[in-house]
């Protein structure tokens, strides 16, 4: 996997929560489990204390991601590398089920192998693709959804730097809610205008 795929962690991590409509998804130990994508050792390792810990990094990623979309870029850039700090990763040379065709093992980076729970193995993988995604592409390729009430994150990988929506639903959604708005507009200023 490309590092800096990894930035999805972040994405997937944040977008557990919406604020706005006040759900959670981050309630039990599978959606813990389920955040990592596939099985792994670190998901294996997940309990009931990674609950809070994810939900409280969570809470630091989105603020990485609100600063961002604020233009905030040193704010952000600061949010994020205090977790680094906190939590580092370890990398670790693997080469596991995927021999090549003389045989090999397949060798590539796991970021944080050794580490002692499951949260501070996500968050260490998480916080180090945003920081790749960050530094490769701009801070203002972390966004915030503007459909409210989403206020989910994204990653903007368009050629043009043009996202301003975490996924066509939203961007329809609040296209087709401008074109209504401009439709009542037009309607209130026609009935306003005189009768000729």
């Amino acid at each position: 996997m490309e590092l800096a795929s990894y930035a999805d962690f972040a994405v997937r991590l944040v977008n557990t929560e919406e604020p706005q409509r006040g759900t959670d998804a981050l309630t039990t130990v599978d959606a813990v489990r389920g955040l990592f994508g596939t099985p792994s050792r670190a998901a294996q390792l997940a309990d009931e204390a990674d609950l809070p810990r994810l939900r409280a990094v969570r809470t630091r990623l989105r603020g990485v991601f609100e600063a961002a979309a604020a233009g905030e870029e040193v704010r952000a850039v600061d949010l994020l590398n205090s977790l680094m700090v906190e939590y580092p990763v370890s990398p670790v040379v693997s080469g596991h089920d995927y021999p090549d065709e003389n045989g090999r093992p397949d060798w590539h980076l796991h970021l944080a192998d050794n580490a002692p729970t499951a949260a501070a193995n996500y968050t260490a993988v998480a916080c180090m693709g945003l920081a790749i995604h960050l530094t490769e592409l701009g801070v203002d390729r972390l966004g915030i959804c503007q459909a409210a009430p989403c206020r989910n994150s994204y990653l903007d990988t368009s050629t043009n730097r043009s996202r301003r929506y975490c996924s066509d639903r939203c961007a329809t959604r609040a296209n087709v809610a401008a074109y209504r708005a401009r439709k009542r507009e037009e309607a209130q200023r026609a009935a306003l205008a005189p009768q000729g």
